[in-house]
């Protein structure tokens, strides 16, 4: 289904002939659904797509920005890092929201018109070959080999990420005139630092910032922490206020299922479930598990809410039971479900297992500012 149907339906269906109806209650622009295919790089298409939607929310042309010139810029940063940290660090492909940030105030930006990063004879994105090579790469450096380090370490991975993706784009045009990534990041009127990461946790004092720890946050960057209730409360006011949100969180439970457009918390343990009940689950409206902030630190501390993918939240619906989900898209490919790569996730879903969220600062309750000292 095409975004546009989605804007114009009245009654919404998690999959063809689903039990699930929605009624959209707030409904936000978005670009075309996109396809990541076979790379880690969900953190790039969900970051890009957010900002994307927030050049239409500020009502600017919302071009189509390259997702690969982050993950380009990314992936030799983490290379660099890795090394520095004698190999005691993640090198992965996976990276945080704050890696599209980082890069546009270090490099810029450019339109997916002018990097494509599809340099290995694929027409949609296939990382594995490299990744698998440079992963080697870096842990040869580590091993230091000629017993101190050279100087052409640095060139080399740069050599193989140019092979596989391009030489990065020093000048290109756009509508007929002339950029560098550093000018044309300037022209979109972004301000890098008026957005926010959040999250929700005890292990932390509350009100302050704190660097999330998880695998992928190799730059160490700060998410603000906020009680359970406020939390939810921040990604609802900001929604219903116009904003999208970038959305990180566990997508492992068996409770996930993009296929059948729907993210819930049973009420029931699903080990309990023999798989006909656990198939019903997305056929219609479920009791939900009440989330306590003691539920999800539980399920973060001891490893069952891990940071596994980042998607954008792009509105709020019902269900025909009152229950309140978010319209998530997805980079997965506007063919993946009959959402049109959308799915519907409940506010427990949320509550439970969203490790953070990106969002502009002016979509914050004004309470929670305060108490953040934004």
């Amino acid at each position: 289904m095409a975004l546009v149907s989605l804007l114009q339906a009245q009654t919404l269906r998690n999959k063809k002939d689903g039990g699930y109806e929605f009624t959209v209650v707030k409904s936000m622009e978005a670009l075309p659904v996109d396809n990541q295919f076979k790379t880690s790089t969900c953190w790039s298409f969900s970051s890009l797509s957010f900002f994307e939607s927030e050049l239409k929310r500020l009502g600017k042309p919302a071009p189509n920005l390259s997702e690969m010139f982050v993950v380009r810029h990314t992936y030799a940063g983490k290379a660099r890092h890795f090394v520095r940290m004698h190999g005691n660090s993640t090198f992965a492909p996976g990276a945080a929201f704050y890696d599209a940030l980082k890069i546009f105030k270090e490099q810029g930006i450019v339109p997916e018109s002018a990097y494509r990063g599809k340099n290995y004879g694929e027409e949609k994105h296939m990382h594995n070959e490299m990744d698998a090579i440079l992963e080697a790469m870096v842990k040869a450096v580590v091993k230091n080999p000629n017993g101190r380090l050279s100087t052409a370490w640095p060139q080399a991975i740069d050599g193989v990420l140019d092979a596989y993706l391009g030489p990065l784009p020093t000048k290109f045009e756009v509508d007929g005139k002339s950029y560098d990534p550093k000018s044309y990041f300037a022209s979109l009127g972004i301000n890098p630092e008026d957005y926010i990461h959040l999250g929700s946790y005890t292990h932390h004092p509350f009100y302050q910032p704190f660097s999330l720890e998880v695998p992928d946050n190799w730059t160490y960057s700060q998410v603000y922490n906020l009680p359970l209730d406020e939390f939810n409360q921040a990604i609802e006011n900001a929604v219903r206020n116009g904003y999208t949100l970038a959305w990180a969180a566990d997508v492992s439970e068996k409770g996930f299922s993009h296929k059948n457009g729907v993210a819930i918390v049973a009420d029931k343990e699903y080990s309990d479930m023999k798989k006909p009940e656990l198939d019903s689950l997305f056929n219609r409206p479920i009791k939900q598990k009440v989330i306590t902030q003691a539920i999800r630190q539980a399920a973060f501390d001891n490893y069952e809410t891990q940071d596994d993918h980042g998607m954008h939240i792009t509105g709020l619906v019902t269900d025909q039971e009152g229950g309140k989900y978010y319209m998530v898209k997805n980079s997965w490919g506007d063919d993946s479900n009959d959402c049109g790569g959308y799915l519907y996730v409940s506010e427990p879903y949320i509550r439970y297992k969203t490790t953070c969220v990106l969002v502009h600062k002016s979509a914050l309750p004004e309470g929670v500012r305060k108490k953040l000292g934004i």
